[in-house]
């Protein structure tokens, strides 16, 4: 009963995340390459998105900082930022990259400044509400830790 449980919240809390548009299709084929011989597969990528996402965060810090009028090194840092987020299925930080870059194009510094602000909170969200989901597929084992919610 309590495995029952478990698993109903977890396929809850998925639905939940792509609902709310904070995944999108690339999560569900991330949890497909997982098997038995990498039963954490996915926790693993993801945690690895958020090391590195984190360097690139104070990078784009920094570059804000330092060269608020080079558009272009802007640009491409929140280009791979948005390229990290994409390979985990992370919409809003995707979508948020995408109107950083636009207010790039417009060589706008308060636009820039503003969506960086965006994309800090919509990683930290992701990264609360991901560890709360790793976590709760922990304890319902290695049984189900690919969660199927096809929408």
């Amino acid at each position: 009963m309590e495995y029952s449980n478990l698993r109903r919240q977890t396929i809850f809390m998925k639905k939940n995340l792509f609902d709310q548009g904070f995944l999108d299709e690339q999560f569900n084929q991330l949890e497909e390459l997982q098997d038995e011989s990498s039963p954490n597969f996915v926790e693993e990528v993801v945690d690895l998105f958020f090391k590195d996402s984190s360097r690139l965060l104070t990078n784009i810090e920094q570059a804000i900082d330092k060269y608020p009028q080079d558009f272009y090194r802007l640009d491409s840092l929140v280009h791979q930022f948005k390229g990290s987020g994409s390979s985990i299925g992370a919409l809003r930080v995707k979508n948020e990259c995408s109107v950083f870059k636009a207010h790039c194009n417009d060589r706008s510094l308060e636009g820039c400044r503003r969506s960086f602000q965006k994309i800090k909170r919509e990683h930290a969200t992701l990264k609360q509400k991901l560890e709360s989901y790793f976590q709760l597929l922990r304890q319902v084992g290695p049984r189900e830790h690919a969660v199927s919610s096809r929408k």
